[in-house]
Order: C-alpha cells, then sequence, then structure tokens
C-alpha cells in the first residue's frame, strides 16, 4: 500500500480522507510529514466523478483541494495522488470506492489485538494513531457527532469503549424530539448555573453536566485500569469539552492530550509500514 516514489519527484505525496457523520476530513501528505489538512462538506456523485477524471493535481476541483493549498505541492503537474479513504458513512463510501484513485483502509489492515467486526474504523485508526504515538496502554476520547471512548491494553489489545450522543446531538435532539424546548447553539462561554432558573440554563446545564461526569467517570476507571496511560481527546468538540473540564474537574482536564488529527496518524502508521 505504500505510495510509489516517482523518478524526478521530491517526495511521495498522497491525500488522507476521512469520511466522517459531518464532514470530510482532507489531509496531504508528503512522505511521512503532515503537511496539511482541511474540511470540506459532503460531495455529490456528480463531483465525485469529476474526480475520478482528474489525471493531475492541476486536475483537481477546488471544492476537493482548494486552490490556496496548491502551493504545497512541489509539482504541480505531478500525477494524481492516491487517496487513502477511512469512512463511517456508507453512503459516501460507495460514491469513492470504485474511484480509481482510491484506496480503502479496512480493520483488517490495522494490527489491534481483540477487535470486533463492526468496530468503527474511524475509532480504530485513531486508537492506534495514538498509542504509536504515545505508546500503550491508551484511550482515546472523541468528542465529535457521537462521543466515544476507545481503549487498548500494553499489549496493543482493544479492551474496549462506549459510545453516547456527542454535545451538539444532544442539544439538536432536544430541539428537534420536543414540543416546546428551543433549538441552541452548543457553544456557551461559560458553564451555565448547575440549577437553572429558564429553560435554556436549564438545557445547558443537563447536557454539559451530565456530559462532564460521564467523560470524569470513563477516566477514572480508564485510568483504575491503566495507571500509566495517556489519554488522547480529539473531535471537533474537543476543545469547548477540554475549557469545560478544566473549570469542572481540572484534575481530569491535566491528564489529557489534545490532538486532532489521530486518525490521519493512524492512517499514515498503516500506509507507511506496507
Amino acid at each position: 500500500m505504500k505510495p510509489q516514489r516517482r523518478r524526478g519527484h521530491r517526495e511521495n505525496i498522497w491525500l488522507a480522507l476521512e469520511i466522517g457523520n459531518s464532514r470530510l476530513h482532507w489531509a496531504l501528505f508528503t512522505g511521512q510529514t503532515l503537511s496539511d489538512t482541511w474540511d470540506t462538506d459532503p460531495f455529490s456523485e456528480y463531483i465525485t466523478q469529476q474526480l475520478a477524471q482528474c489525471q493531475t493535481f492541476n486536475d483537481l476541483p477546488p471544492e476537493i483541494f482548494p486552490p490556496s493549498r496548491r502551493r504545497k505541492v512541489g509539482e504541480k503537474n505531478s500525477p494524481h495522488p492516491p487517496i487513502f479513504l477511512a469512512s463511517v458513512v456508507p453512503q459516501q463510501t460507495a460514491l469513492w470506492e470504485t474511484h480509481p484513485h482510491v484506496r480503502v483502509i479496512t480493520l483488517e489492515q490495522i494490527p489491534l489485538l481483540n477487535m470486533y467486526p463492526t468496530l468503527g474504523i474511524d475509532r480504530a485508526l485513531a486508537l492506534w494513531g495514538a498509542g504509536k504515538t504515545w505508546g500503550f496502554p491508551m484511550l482515546v476520547i472523541d468528542a465529535g457527532t457521537a462521543l466515544t471512548f476507545t481503549g487498548a491494553d500494553a499489549k496493543k489489545s482493544l479492551v474496549g469503549g462506549a459510545i453516547l450522543p456527542g454535545l451538539g446531538l444532544q442539544f439538536s435532539s432536544l430541539g428537534e424530539k420536543t414540543g416546546q424546548l428551543p433549538h441552541l447553539e452548543t457553544e456557551i462561554s461559560s458553564l451555565p448555573p448547575r440549577f437553572a432558573l429558564n429553560t435554556t440554563e436549564a438545557i445547558q446545564s443537563g447536557i454539559i453536566y451530565t456530559l462532564l461526569a460521564g467523560i470524569k467517570d470513563f477516566v477514572t476507571a480508564w485510568e483504575q485500569l491503566f495507571p500509566e496511560s495517556k489519554i488522547v481527546i480529539k473531535g471537533g468538540d474537543r476543545i469547548l469539552l477540554l475549557n469545560y473540564l478544566q473549570i469542572q474537574f481540572p484534575e481530569i482536564a491535566a491528564h489529557l492530550i489534545m490532538e486532532p488529527n489521530l486518525i490521519f496518524w493512524g492512517m499514515r502508521e498503516i500506509i507507511t509500514d506496507h
């Protein structure tokens, strides 16, 4: 799977694509170096078909490879790079998997032990990337659309984890599934009152304090099992939740390493080892 070196090209260039529940997450690699990252909205079948016709970097549509990032590529007319894909969205995967330049990463390629067949490829790659970077045991918290916990022991064997609705999903579900509760923005600058005297702050209190207590509970339980383990947090709500934790549970926040690119690191480990 290792990208082929082209004669006269200074370094192997390849793209990583993580298809998440809400966004497409892209990374540009030159060899083993992560050169750039960016996000896009999910693409239509038409744009994906356009990409399949591209032959060089210059041909890539701006929806995929923004012009501002083209300067990072040494040879703009170099052949279309391979795209290594990890996806948790079957409908989007179906648009990409027949693409001539796409190579889909599967669970079978990740050297974690004790994985189960329905483990999300995103969780496995993030755990592998974190463990290879900071060592095992390792617990990864992904604060994305779903809030997930995924851990492995010192033998690189999956211990297990948990999945619950993320911060934004909890706010939106209350607004959509109830008749009188309002739709609220996820981000607030400070923690709400614990016992609120209006509906907006009552929703904020219920969701945020319960979520923080849940994170504290899982982190504490993990540290009892693996006192020397590192714990890494990623995902779109990572900064917001870490800020809340620093206020509410500073001893927990102090143990967390923040790194948004764990899945790309995991993909790099898989690709460059083959």
